[in-house]
């Protein structure tokens, strides 16, 4: 079992940023694919980025709608995942989810996750 815990939610005024924390513990392993999620009203979930945490693990995938703003990354010592959000707008506003599983030998578009965190809510203002 693994256990995702997020933080680093809350307000800020576009063009702010935030770090978003996700701390996993229990059967975690280098080999995962880790990711966050985002959840609107009325809208689906929307994969914002994702990662592979073992060698070898080739680039990290980001939705458009965040390329060149949003930065993934994970601390395989501190099994934390990061994502490091600038020129936020509007529109980023939504409840964040942290997700993973594994072992994999990469991730894809197709990886299903089958633990979450229980999601951090990022609120940008205009």
């Amino acid at each position: 079992q693994v256990r995702l815990v997020e933080s680093g939610g809350g307000s800020v005024q576009a063009g702010g940023s935030q770090r978003l924390s996700c701390a996993a513990s229990g059967a975690t392993d280098d080999d995962f694919c880790m990711g966050w999620f985002r959840e609107t009203p009325g809208k689906a979930r929307e994969e914002v980025a994702t990662i592979y945490t073992g060698a070898g693990s080739g680039t990290p995938y980001y939705a458009d709608s965040v390329k060149g703003r949003f930065t993934i990354s994970h601390d395989n010592a501190e099994k934390t995942l990061y994502l490091h959000m600038n020129s936020l707008k509007p529109e980023d506003t939504a409840m964040y989810y942290c997700a993973a599983d594994g072992p994999y030998d990469y991730c894809s578009k197709t990886t299903e996750y089958n633990y979450w965190g229980q999601g951090t809510q990022v609120t940008v203002s205009s």
